[in-house]
């Protein structure tokens, strides 16, 4: 919508570029308006009197809600056994009882012209939520993967448990144990271990090291030595399979090695032996 100044204005200089030998339309186009615009606002008196839209009278609707149906929609809303009652619940029960005053959209409506929009009932009122921050590694040492896999030995039912941390730019191992059982010790001793390896203390920004929900990378232990250490943690979200995919995606490797024992591992150095082969080969060979 066009003001009137600005109106006047831009049929002014239309008009000194018509009467300078400028062609209509042309003109129009350059000042950003229609030919048939200009010619209406002439027709119309739109040069005096402006857009004649605001000040128009526009008839309420015949079906709108009248100050007496609004004033008994607010009323039912405020009775005591509608206290804790949305709208979309209130006029069905109103319906059950054979009355209808408006639909849920209008008694919304009119409540929040009342200010009476807040929200009922005990449940919480829903809220935007933010993505979930993403650890981006733009050079060694920034971020790290960790996680657990289950390395079969050759008595059934049992055991070992590979540890492992994986540098997530430079897909190095930066750390790895064997051991016999899934312990946060042992998660807290592989992570000062490869914090000492790695040299981080004299490091300015520590690493975020990333690992999925299981309780032993969560453990109360682990936490507090990631906090010594100054290593901030980060965790997969719920319900989704593959938030470490770096991690998963290298048992793999290590577990489809033409020398990963099918039949399992005899012994705890076995195993032990294993694994320390397979990171000189991954970060060497």
């Amino acid at each position: 919508m066009i003001g009137l100044e600005d109106r006047q204005a831009l049929a002014q200089d239309i008009q000194t570029a018509h009467a300078a030998g400028a062609r209509l339309q042309p003109a129009c186009e350059i000042a950003g308006i229609d030919v048939r615009t200009l010619q209406r606002w002439k027709a119309r008196e739109g040069l005096a009197t402006g857009d004649g839209r605001p000040q128009a009278l526009r008839p309420m609707p015949s079906h709108a809600l009248n100050p007496e149906e609004r004033a008994a929609l607010v009323a039912v809303a405020n009775e005591p056994r509608f206290a804790a009652v949305p709208p979309a619940r209130i006029v069905p029960m109103l319906a059950d009882e054979g009355v209808y005053l408006g639909s849920e959209s209008s008694m919304a409506r009119v409540l929040r012209e009342h200010g009476q929009n807040a929200r009922r009932g005990r449940a919480k009122a829903p809220k935007a939520t933010r993505p979930p921050t993403t650890h981006i590694a733009t050079a060694p040492g920034q971020v790290w993967c960790w996680d657990m896999t289950y390395l079969p030995a050759n008595v059934m039912g049992r055991w070992y448990h590979l540890y492992l941390i994986l540098d997530l730019y430079s897909r190095k191992i930066v750390g790895a144990e064997v051991h016999d059982s899934d312990d946060a010790d042992h998660a807290v001793h592989l992570v000062r271990r490869t914090a000492l390896a790695e040299g981080i203390a004299s490091m300015q920004t520590k690493p975020v090291l990333h690992g999925d929900n299981g309780s032993t990378l969560k453990a109360t232990t682990v936490l507090a030595m990631l906090h010594w250490l100054g290593v901030q943690p980060s965790y997969s979200r719920p319900r989704v399979s593959d938030d470490n995919a770096y991690a998963e995606s290298l048992f793999r490797t290590a577990k489809y090695r033409p020398e990963f024992p099918a039949q399992g591992f005899a012994s705890l150095d076995e195993a032990r032996a294993w694994a320390a082969e397979f990171v000189r080969w991954y970060n060497i060979d």
